[in-house]
């Protein structure tokens, strides 16, 4: 059986998971100029270890993986903001619980351990699986779901302060 050329793989890997990795890479930065350089990181990044992916069908769980590698490399130095960044367009955008807009549910996301951040992520805006998350962070399944129950217990408890302070500040007697 011969295999594309790797040009055509690579081509095929952005055709197909681009929205996906930019959609991530903002909700685990809270930034569209961060997300559009992890994206174009995760691609350059997949072009050359592209020997790596032993079959096409496991390419979205190993792009997600550099992509989160590449963002937990390079959140510990700063990261300055490109003049021209890109906003997400809307009709990309993963749905958001009515009660909270995508702002206070992004800021809520990014106060949150990336431990935690990371499968609530995948999970409810990508819709990995329990195990294709497992595989990516290389945790049990267990870990996983514990990890979901944790991060969302900490997401609510966060956005309900938020909805607390913002009522605080409309309420004036």
């Amino acid at each position: 059986m011969s295999h594309p050329a790797p040009e055509s793989d690579i081509r095929e890997l952005v055709e197909q998971h681009y929205r996906l990795l930019y959609r991530f890479g903002y909700r685990l930065s809270g930034s569209a100029a961060d997300a559009e350089d992890l994206t174009q990181q995760t691609f350059l990044t997949a072009q050359r270890k592209l020997g790596q992916l032993r079959e096409m069908s496991s390419a979205r769980s190993w792009l997600c993986s550099i992509l989160r590698n590449l963002y937990l490399k390079t959140r510990r130095r700063p990261v300055t903001a490109s003049l021209q960044a890109v906003p997400e367009p809307e009709n990309d955008r993963p749905a958001d619980p009515p009660e909270f807009d995508s702002e206070a549910l992004q800021q809520a996301l990014n106060e949150l351990p990336e431990e935690f951040r990371t499968p609530l992520i995948l999970f409810y805006f990508e819709e990995f699986s329990y195990r294709e998350i497992a595989e990516q962070m290389q945790v049990p399944m267990g870990t996983v779901m514990s990890r979901l129950a944790r991060g969302r217990d900490q997401l609510k408890t966060k956005l309900t302060a938020l909805r607390t302070a913002l009522d605080a500040r409309e309420w004036k007697p």
